[in-house]
C-alpha cells in the first residue's frame, strides 16, 4: 500500500469522525439546552470571572451558534446569543468554559501562554502554507521544488504543533468549568454530569482536528521524501 494510500484511508476516516463528532456536539447541546438553570451565560460568565478575582475582562454577545471563545488579547469573554441568554444547563457549560480559559490566563498557565505565543507565527504559516506546498508540488523532483516542499512542511509543522498544544488548554478550561458549577451550586450532580458530557463532546473536535493536522503532515513528508529518492 502506497503512502498516497495510506493518507486517503485517513483522510477518510477523520472526515467521517469528524462528522461524527460534530452531530453528536449538536445534538448534545440542543438536549441538554431543555434543562433550565435559574441563570443565563451571562451571568455564570459573571459570577466565575468574579469568583476568580478577575475584574477586567469583558463579557460581550456575539452572532453565529458555537461561535463562543475568550480572546486574551482584548480580555473578552464572547458568548454566543444563545449562551449570552440562555438560563440552560448547555449555555450555563459554555460560559463556563470560555471563563476557564479567562481564569487560565489571569494565572499565568503555561500550555495557554505558549500557544497564545504561537498565534502571529501559525497566523502567518496558514496564510502561506498551501500556496507555498503548491508551489513545491509544481515544480517536484527540481532542487527549488524540494525546498518549497520542506518550507511548507516546516510551516504546517506550526500550524500541528498549535493544534495539538489546544488539547490540554481545552480540556484544562472543561475541567475549571465542571468543577466550578458544581462547587458554586449552579449544576446539582445530574445536571454537572451533563456540563461534563458536553464539554468533552466538544472537546473531540480538537482531537480529531489535531489528528487530521497529523495526518496531513505526515503525507507532505512522504511527498518530500518521495521527491528526494527520484
Amino acid at each position: 500500500m502506497t503512502g498516497t494510500s495510506i493518507y486517503w484511508i485517513l483522510f477518510i476516516g477523520i472526515a467521517l469522525a469528524s462528522w461524527i463528532v460534530s452531530a453528536s456536539l449538536q445534538r448534545k447541546f440542543r438536549r441538554y439546552a431543555q434543562h433550565d438553570l435559574s441563570v443565563t451565560g451571562k451571568e455564570v460568565a459573571e459570577k466565575m470571572l468574579h469568583d476568580n478575582g478577575i475584574y477586567d475582562v469583558q463579557i460581550t454577545c456575539i452572532k453565529g451558534q458555537l461561535t463562543d471563545h475568550y480572546n486574551p488579547a482584548t480580555k473578552t469573554v464572547n458568548l454566543s446569543e444563545e449562551v449570552y441568554h440562555g438560563a440552560n444547563v448547555a449555555a450555563a457549560a459554555v460560559a463556563a468554559h470560555e471563563c476557564g480559559h479567562a481564569v487560565q490566563h489571569a494565572t499565568a498557565y503555561g500550555p495557554l501562554g505558549l500557544r497564545s505565543a504561537l498565534v502571529p507565527v501559525v497566523s502567518f504559516s496558514s496564510k502561506w502554507v498551501t500556496w507555498i506546498i503548491l508551489g513545491g508540488l509544481l515544480l517536484i523532483g527540481s532542487g527549488a521544488g524540494q525546498i518549497l516542499l520542506l518550507i511548507g512542511i516546516g510551516l504546517y509543522a506550526m500550524i500541528t504543533l498549535f493544534s495539538f498544544i489546544t488539547l490540554p488548554v481545552e480540556v484544562n478550561a472543561s475541567q475549571r468549568a465542571v468543577n466550578w458549577l458544581q462547587e458554586r451550586g449552579i449544576t446539582d450532580r445530574e445536571t454537572t454530569a451533563m456540563a461534563s458530557d458536553a464539554l468533552h463532546s466538544a472537546a473531540y473536535t480538537y482531537v480529531v482536528a489535531a489528528l487530521s493536522s497529523l495526518a496531513t503532515l505526515i503525507y507532505y513528508i512522504l511527498i518530500f521524501m518521495g521527491g528526494n529518492r527520484r
